[in-house]
């Protein structure tokens, strides 16, 4: 599985969670962190925690392993790492805070139909 399919299975499973407001960042060429951040909102801190165990059983289903987790414990931002892909799963108000989107201005969107492009609006 490459890095855009695990994008595109991080969104799908936060999404059958009811995640809000999917983001994913295509880092490719821009950063050695990962080739995408995906970005979601939760309405809780448990909706954060089930978004984010809902992620992390559609990659462990798949036997891929997560590299490092934080922030399942407070629900607030989780942060799961899987090595190419970047999970971020943020209550509203937390998302708003830091805007880590806006470090990724410049950075190219992947469009939740696949294509890759530049995010409009702003």
């Amino acid at each position: 599985m490459n890095s855009t399919d695990m994008a595109r299975l991080a969104v799908g499973a936060a999404l059958d969670k009811k995640a809000l407001d999917p983001v994913v960042v295509d880092l490719r060429g821009i950063s050695s962190v990962a080739d995408y951040f995906v970005i979601v909102t939760g309405t809780s801190d448990r909706h954060v925690q089930a978004v984010s165990q809902n992620v992390l059983d559609a990659f462990s289903s798949l036997g891929m392993k997560i590299l490092g987790e934080e922030g399942m414990r407070e629900g607030r931002w989780v942060l799961m790492d899987f090595g190419e892909v970047v999970v971020h799963v943020f209550l509203e108000d937390v998302r708003d805070y830091y805007d880590i989107e806006r470090l990724w201005i410049d950075a190219p969107r992947l469009d939740l139909d696949g294509s890759v492009g530049k995010e409009s609006g702003g």
